[in-house]
């Protein structure tokens, strides 16, 4: 299966293992739920979706690369204790509590919450005396004489031994206990995710072109050549960051992250083509609908040129698109507080500044809890600072009252609603410039596909309306109809 799949399978399974009776007792008895074993190649994001199905759940998450432990830390040190048996007193051997579930039993008293996953990486290449050590975990849930907290699903990882050369298999026994599901690399499904988090517009339209480099992985005699998903996203961050400084873009910039020569030369040479097109075609004076006549000859181009061009002009628009969605949580947050304020007898500076500290005590536990999703985090940081801006002005006034925040909010609201006015243009305009450029062919089908698997995108549209996008995408679901009636009378045709 894919990533996407995957993560939606551990979801489920989390659901299901802290599902209780109505006595409280879990559904299934914590000794009968059997550990997830995910086997994948390296950097496709079995890490990432463990730490986003634990803020989605809103879980704890304890994780560990098991080959980083050895028998004593895995299952604790040994202490001399004194024991009565029979009458007689002997001394016995115990075992201090795992690092481990020590850690577990942390993160629950950190975060307030009992609920979450363990999850151990690398599970696949422990040492051969760690190894019975890791069978008697995954069967009973302990390591030595201490046991996994119930309401902690264990979830673990490994790379096929193909990758590498540490990998032990599994023996009937130790799989018998466990559930294996095998995830593949998956384009599209990472693609829906790399638009959804903001990944470098060249670097999306790079691999909608060249999509058999998105994984790529090379053995020699004396070396390995290898690109990974993990990569791609390390890159986009440094991208973004070096444009941000104005530094240059470099091959060997590209090679510390895509650790094949070729596809890094290729990816940087793509990536100054991709700014020239930039340049060239003058992405923010398309999107404002101006069009020199140099844009317009695009229709000639070669169908990567276009490509490019179309992934600039999504790229822009898609952050347009995180903005409006960004802006709009943050002005509902910022409602829901002057509507509490405002229901609030109290004085309205002082409401206000307690609204304030409440907000910050929140993101501090929801910053140290780690279970706020970045989006999430930023939201509330924007927040906060919001009503820090309000407080801030009501300070300078000589008697603030709620008519003034009600003022400064409706101003905020204007600013919004000439923002949502420009993003509404701007995708507009790229549909004009595309229809003039290519008509109905499949650049549009492609934009159009590009607008489908962003949510930011959708959710706009869905909010804002756009009758540029109902209308083409109406004539290209008509067109499709119409082909596949065609089809259908020719095969009836041909029958008869």
């Amino acid at each position: 299966m894919n990533i996407q799949e995957a993560k939606q399978e551990i979801i489920n399974t989390v659901r299901a293992y802290t599902l209780k009776d109505e006595t409280g007792a879990y559904r299934i008895p914590p000794e009968k739920q059997r550990p997830m074993l995910l086997v994948g190649p390296p950097g496709i994001g079995k890490t990432a979706i463990l730490q986003q199905v634990a803020q989605e759940l809103h879980i704890g998450l304890v994780s560990y690369t098991i080959t980083h432990h050895t028998r004593q830390s895995a299952i604790g040190l040994p202490l001399i204790v004194k024991k009565q048996y029979g009458g007689r007193e002997y001394s016995a051997t115990e075992y201090t509590m795992s690092e481990i579930i020590a850690s577990v039993y942390d993160e629950i008293d950190r975060t307030g919450v009992s609920e979450g996953i363990l999850f151990l990486d690398e599970i696949n290449c422990v040492s051969e005396t760690l190894a019975p050590t890791m069978l008697q975990f995954l069967q009973y849930k302990t390591f030595g004489s201490h046991k996994v907290p119930d309401g902690y699903v264990i979830v673990t990882a490994g790379n096929p031994p193909e990758y590498n050369k540490s990998v032990r298999d599994f023996d009937i026994v130790t799989l018998d206990r466990v559930r294996k599901i095998e995830i593949e690399e998956d384009f599209d499904v990472w693609k829906r995710y790399a638009v959804q988090n903001g990944v470098h517009g060249a670097i999306l339209s790079y691999l909608s072109i060249h999509r058999d480099r998105f994984y790529s992985i090379r053995m020699e005699v004396e070396d390995k050549y290898f690109v990974t998903a993990r990569g791609w996203e390390d890159l986009s961050r440094i991208l973004s960051a070096y444009e941000a400084l104005h530094l240059p873009i470099t091959r060997d910039l590209c090679g510390e992250y895509l650790q094949d020569p070729e596809i890094a030369k290729d990816f940087a040479d793509y990536y100054a083509l991709y700014e020239k097109y930039r340049e060239d075609y003058r992405v923010e004076d398309i999107l404002e609908g101006h069009y020199s006549d140099r844009s317009l000859k695009v229709g000639g181009a070669p169908f990567d040129e276009k490509l490019s061009l179309i992934g600039l002009l999504s790229d822009s628009l898609n952050q347009e698109f995180r903005a409006y969605g960004e802006d709009c949580d943050v002005q509902k947050a910022v409602f829901t507080e002057l509507k509490a304020i405002r229901d609030d007898s109290g004085a309205f500076l002082p409401a206000l500044s307690a609204c304030i500290q409440r907000r910050k005590q929140a993101l501090q536990e929801g910053t140290a809890s780690g279970i706020l999703s970045p989006e999430n985090l930023r939201c509330q940081k924007k927040t906060l600072a919001a009503l820090e801006e309000l407080e801030s002005f009501a300070k300078k006034e000589a008697s603030p009252d709620f008519s003034m925040a009600k003022a400064w909010f409706a101003d905020r609201e204007r600013a919004r609603g000439a923002a949502v006015k420009q993003t509404s243009d701007h995708l507009s305009h790229a549909f004009e410039f595309l229809a003039r450029c290519f008509g109905e062919g499949q650049e549009m089908v492609i934009f159009l596909s590009e607008l489908a698997g962003s949510s930011h995108a959708l959710r706009f549209i869905r909010e804002c309306g756009s009758d540029a996008y109902y209308r083409y995408n109406k004539l290209l679901l008509l067109q499709d109809r119409q082909e596949e009636l065609t089809k259908e009378v020719s095969e009836v045709l041909m029958n008869l």
